[in-house]
């Protein structure tokens, strides 16, 4: 996790080292909430509403209540206090009831990312759901690391593509469309992929590992990453390993999307 800069505790802001919740909460013992994170561009949270959209379903998912009004008015006065132009904010509901806001600082990404396949076996029961328990999507990226990459991309026991740990895959062939796995496969709603999807051209499905290897570019998106390419694939560099036309065309997509939802709020 990247350094906290403030935080919030069930509305009460205080330095990142006064906060604190009991060890008797599930969240904690059993890893038993839900999250998600939120980049500010120039102190605005981008799509700040579809997150809390995907943080309720999240939560209805797992029979978790928490209250979305207190919630809000937290995040407001936590973003007014801390002032942070460009962060990130981290929303963590509990199962012991606490709501935790964190600003923290943006993870430093490099310009390219090599990944390593990781066959995952889905628990069903939390598919599409941004829980708290990220236990094996962290090991499943020290697993990528042993193998010389810097990330995972995980596939089912079909060999079909899916997800990374922490964001969506895209890829595309030599004169093919863009393509990412759908979300029937039981990857999570990203909101990065949404835009992405609903921009530039590209094809939704079922797709083997064989195709994601025969790429000639591929990136991952996500909300801090962006729009990540992809440099190698177990340890196979493609053809642009920086990043091609489909690249350059959803990094402009979500430049744009930025972009209107700040000039929407000066308006």
């Amino acid at each position: 996790m990247a350094e906290p800069l403030r935080a919030s505790i069930d509305g009460r802001i205080l330095a990142p080292e006064e906060a604190t919740i009991s060890v008797l909460d599930d969240g904690l013992l059993r890893g038993d909430g839900a999250f998600e994170a939120i980049k500010l561009y120039g102190g605005h949270p981008f799509q700040l509403a579809e997150h809390l959209e995907r943080l309720a379903e999240s939560a209805a998912a797992i029979e978790l209540r928490f209250d979305a009004t207190a919630l809000a008015r937290e995040i407001e006065a936590l973003l007014a206090d801390t002032g942070e132009p460009e962060a990130m904010l981290r929303i963590v509901i509990t199962r012991g009831g606490r709501r935790i806001l964190l600003v923290e600082r943006l993870p430093q990404w490099s310009e390219q990312v090599r990944i390593a396949l990781v066959q995952l076996s889905p628990n069903e029961i939390l598919a599409g759901v941004k829980s708290i328990s990220y236990a094996a999507n962290m090991q499943a990226t020290r697993i990528a690391v042993r193998r010389g990459a810097d990330e995972a991309v995980y596939f089912d026991a079909e060999g079909r593509v899916l997800e990374a740990p922490t964001s969506s895959v895209f890829w595309a062939g030599e004169a093919g469309p863009l393509r990412t796995p759908s979300l029937e496969t039981g990857i999570l709603d990203s909101i990065t992929r949404r835009i992405v999807v609903d921009a530039v051209p590209c094809e939704e499905g079922a797709f083997s590992t064989a195709e994601l290897k025969s790429a000639h570019e591929a990136f991952l998106a996500s909300t801090t990453r962006e729009i990540q390419p992809i440099r190698s694939i177990d340890g196979s560099e493609l053809p642009q390993p920086d990043g091609g036309p489909a690249a350059a065309a959803a990094a402009a997509a979500l430049e744009d999307a930025v972009g209107a939802e700040r000039r929407d709020e000066r308006v």
